[in-house]
């Protein structure tokens, strides 16, 4: 059976739709303001091996990983019609604890699955030492409960005794059960449409055109790879500390380029640190992963094929490769992004009209729990903050935006004051935090807030102590900054810190800028 080009740009689009309404489902039936709101989760189909055919635009950090949880899940569950398997475990293709996966086979009329749907959500809490389920911890045991593939639905039947063992470890266990059920619906919308792409065209032609597409998105990756001058570039970047010790932690990247193939080598990169800043070799690969998909210039679709030009090579027990039990609550959300910053700032020696200076380089997380004094139930909240995009050389780096690795929403305020004893104070453009240069970095944001009653508040941001570098003589972005104001007394704190506040005290965080690009006076 021979290709046809325009039927290929209609499954591309098929494949791509599918995801997406499997996006806008786990969306609109969830509990939590986090994927709700924020939308902090993520779709994506799968062939019958568990490669990636296609994905919504949703985060990278999740999308580049997820096939490595879908194939353990494949490995340890083989799954009957109607079946599906959940798991967070970060040394099983996992990011970190919050980020729950469900996985769900497709049968179009064989004894075996043909494809796959799944879906990855952020929980806002799933246990551990501190609610939200951030800690600075210095074990994985102290991040919340650890799952390993296991079935979550059998036989189109939810497991009680599985659902009920999740629920009596976290804090907020009506809302998860609610997002745990809109995580179930996506995939079975996921799956409905699949079957009926294979009824209207059978099997056959569905999976030739799966393939065909994969193959499509590593030739179009091969020949941008091909544009790029061969030779071996070399970058280190750092982050400030992993919230025990405050102490750089570099990562090193040595990047070759051969031909239309890339080899991304970190292994004189730090050794794994005792902090929850160690990522896991998942999240290496998809930080990567995304870099090289975002110099292409072409809509391909992401998928397997982007990965086969690409040899990312660790070492293993080091910060990007870390091992079993490590923490990791932090490497997901801070550490893939210094990487994505490591990756860019080699590339930048090889193609500088092709990429930025460093965006923010944070996610600014931000977690708050306790007991409601409204209601007298608990809650757990967790946001990601914006900051200052990197500038190009055309082209101003944008404010107050998500970049790289996360692709969230904020939480508006009318929704956070709803849903949480908070009140905001401000939230506003950090107006001057961008690096000047012949283009500009973006601005990062202010939030503050007042909490209404006694809370758990835990942060874990970086770029505070090391800025977002500019290029091509572009000025650095400003760093960030965080304080705690209690009363009449005002106090900066770390980049990672945890405190126990009170009602009436006041919580400010300051994003990073952008670096700008070019000396201004050229």
């Amino acid at each position: 059976m021979s290709v046809n080009p325009i039927l290929m740009q209609v499954f591309k689009n098929r494949f791509a739709a599918i995801s997406e309404e499997m996006g806008v489902t786990l969306g609109r039936t969830a509990y939590s303001p986090n994927i709700k709101e924020r939308r902090d989760y993520s779709c994506a189909l799968f062939d019958k091996k568990g490669d990636m055919i296609a994905q919504a635009a949703h985060i990278p950090v999740h999308l580049g990983s997820m096939p490595l949880s879908v194939k353990a899940a494949i490995e340890a569950c083989p799954m009957a019609d109607g079946d599906m398997v959940m798991l967070n475990n970060p040394f099983q293709g996992g990011t970190h604890l919050p980020d729950i996966t469900l996985v769900a086979p497709v049968y179009t009329g064989g004894n075996q699955p043909e494809f796959y749907v799944a879906n990855r959500a952020h929980h806002a809490d799933v246990g551990g030492m501190t609610s939200g389920s951030m800690p600075l911890s210095t074990s994985l045991y102290q991040e919340g409960v650890i799952l390993s593939p296991v079935k979550l639905v059998e036989g189109g039947e939810v497991d009680r005794k599985v659902l009920d063992l999740v629920l009596a470890n976290v804090r907020t266990p009506l809302e998860r059960e609610g997002d745990f059920a809109a995580q179930i619906m996506a995939n079975r919308i996921g799956l409905r449409r699949l079957q009926e792409l294979v009824e209207h065209h059978g099997l056959a032609k569905v999976e030739l055109y799966a393939e065909a597409l994969n193959d499509y998105s590593e030739r179009i990756l091969r020949k941008t790879i091909a544009a790029i001058p061969d030779g071996t570039y070399t970058f280190v970047d750092a982050l400030d500390g992993d919230g025990i010790v405050e102490k750089q932690i570099p990562i090193c990247v040595h990047l070759t380029i051969a031909g239309d193939n890339a080899q991304i080598d970190f292994s004189d990169s730090a050794p794994q640190s005792r902090g929850s800043v160690n990522a896991v070799y998942a999240i290496t690969l998809s930080a990567v992963l995304y870099v090289f998909r975002c110099l292409v210039d072409e809509a391909i679709p992401t998928n397997a094929g982007c990965s086969r030009p690409l040899k990312v090579v660790t070492k293993p027990g080091t910060i990007v490769d870390a091992r079993f039990p490590a923490a990791v609550a932090g490497g997901n959300v801070e550490t893939s992004q210094r990487i994505v910053d490591t990756v860019l700032g080699a590339l930048a020696q090889a193609v500088p009209e092709k990429v930025p200076a460093a965006g923010q380089g944070t996610m600014n997380n931000l977690t708050v729990g306790g007991i409601d004094p409204r209601n007298g139930q608990p809650f757990a909240y967790y946001e990601t903050l914006a900051g200052g995009v990197g500038a190009t050389v055309n082209r101003d780096g944008a404010s107050a935006m998500h970049s790289h690795m996360t692709n969230t929403l904020n939480t508006p305020i009318e929704a956070l004051e709803y849903a949480y004893p908070f009140r905001v104070t401000e939230y506003a453009v950090r107006k001057g935090s961008g690096g000047q240069g012949n283009a500009s970095g973006g601005d990062g944001l202010v939030r503050e807030m007042e909490l209404l009653g006694e809370a758990e508040v835990t942060v874990l941001s970086e770029r505070r102590d090391r800025a977002p570098y500019g290029l091509e003589g572009g000025a650095d972005g400003k760093p960030g900054y965080n304080e705690v104001r209690s009363g009449s007394e005002t106090i900066a704190c770390n980049g990672k810190f945890s405190c126990h506040l009170s009602a009436g005290d006041r919580l400010r965080l300051e994003t990073p800028g952008g670096g700008g690009y070019g000396r201004k006076d050229r």
